[in-house]
């Protein structure tokens, strides 16, 4: 039986060493920790008399004679404690009573994670120590020095920063056994953005970028074209799917989502941008054999098949005819101006065009969509770089 049965709660101080974090699982939402768990207590039963006050030191074996708070891990789903060369455990008795009781202990735990700004996230995750069968009227758990009590290693973690460690304690209620004592290991953890920017990030904009060479290739370069933007795209693809893999299946989208999902659009817009200027290009060139512009023995399909190019200047466009004089016909009849007297400067009114005029300039002068994507592109996903590192940086 606890020390102190049918009276008063028995107090138990506890203090934790990290020795290490071992592992941050994102799929599983848990982590892995390695720590000396050791517990403070007073049992008078076992108090000896000592000329020269000094305490005794017992393995395991002795453990399993005695009490011992029957502290567990709230939230664990594997523990144990270490048995190499013996079992890591050490009970120290003090000749007043007091005693030592100290596990070296593994332990994975649940640590409820929002990857809502993954991969520029902080996570908060908690261990939680708790006793399972006194409640707060029997056993009475606290810090034994209070924030001193959580002491750590130097611990450096492949992905993360542990920011912060500090100890704070409360209250848990279960309706059928009453209110316990509980003693949390509460740790904030950033992760580091690097490795997602080479493995992410980078590779995502330097294909971004690729999809815009297309915009200075002949619009008549049909598989140059198309196979520049089928390949951006399916490495996109390949891209999502890697990150993806690795990933818990959240019903919520994350930052690096939004990221690759936009840089994804503007890939695929490019894709469709050709498409509109290839279909203009040959709506034009059907306006022109219409209007006998270009030659009927001219075979454009069999041109490019040469050199996968068909160029302007290689039809004959008739010039516009010249405007005739606004004011009159005939210069030579016009009588002779004096020097003093400045001649009248009219205004020309230009109506303004229609949208069926603006597309049909569009169809016939194809070659402005590319010219506007050039800026377009750049100037929009510049825009939305700035927008979403300014929100999640």
């Amino acid at each position: 039986m606890r020390p102190g049965f049918g009276g008063s709660a028995i107090p138990v101080g506890i203090d934790v060493q990290v020795e290490s974090i071992d592992s941050i699982s994102e799929v599983n939402m848990d982590f892995t920790m390695t720590l000396y768990l050791r517990h403070y207590w007073k049992d008078e039963r076992l108090s000896f008399p000592s000329r020269n006050n000094q305490s005794r030191t017992f393995d395991s074996r002795l453990v399993k004679k005695i009490w011992v708070p029957d502290v567990f891990f709230v939230h664990s789903k594997r523990s144990f404690i270490h048995d190499t060369t013996m079992e890591n455990i050490m009970l120290r008795v003090y000749p007043d009573g007091n005693i030592l009781y100290s596990v070296r202990v593994t332990v994975t735990a649940l640590c409820s994670m929002d990857f809502s700004s993954f991969p520029l996230d902080t996570q908060n995750c908690s261990l939680e120590l708790e006793s399972y069968a006194y409640n707060e009227n029997d056993l009475m758990l606290y810090w034994k020095n209070g924030n001193d009590s959580l002491r750590t290693d130097e611990i450096v973690l492949s992905q993360f920063f542990i920011e912060h460690f500090h100890a704070s304690s409360g209250l848990a209620f279960y309706s059928s056994t009453g209110w316990y004592n509980r003693l949390f290991i509460n740790f904030i953890l950033r992760r580091h953005i690097f490795f997602f920017m080479l493995q992410t990030y980078f590779p995502t904009m330097l294909m971004v970028v690729l999809s815009w060479v297309s915009f200075w290739i002949d619009r008549r370069a049909v598989p140059a074209r198309v196979s520049l933007g089928i390949t951006t795209v399916l490495t996109m693809s390949t891209i999502i799917t890697g990150v993806s893999s690795s990933m818990p299946q959240v019903s919520y989208v994350k930052a690096v989502d939004i990221y690759l999902w936009t840089s994804f659009l503007f890939v695929f817009l490019s894709v469709i941008e050709y498409a509109a200027v290839n279909y203009c290009t040959t709506l034009e060139e059907m306006r022109k054999m219409k209007r006998g512009k270009i030659p009927s023995t001219y075979n454009a399909s069999q041109a490019m098949a040469f050199d996968g190019c068909f160029h302007d200047n290689d039809i004959e466009l008739t010039p516009f005819p010249r405007m005739a004089p606004t004011l009159t016909s005939d210069p030579l009849t016009s009588p002779p101006q004096s020097p003093d007297i400045r001649p009248i400067e009219g205004t020309r009114l230009r109506r303004q065009r229609s949208l069926r005029e603006n597309v049909d300039l569009l169809v016939s002068n194809s070659y402005m969509i590319d010219s506007y994507s050039r800026l377009a592109f750049p100037l929009s996903y510049l825009l939305f770089n700035i927008i979403y590192w300014s929100l999640y940086s």
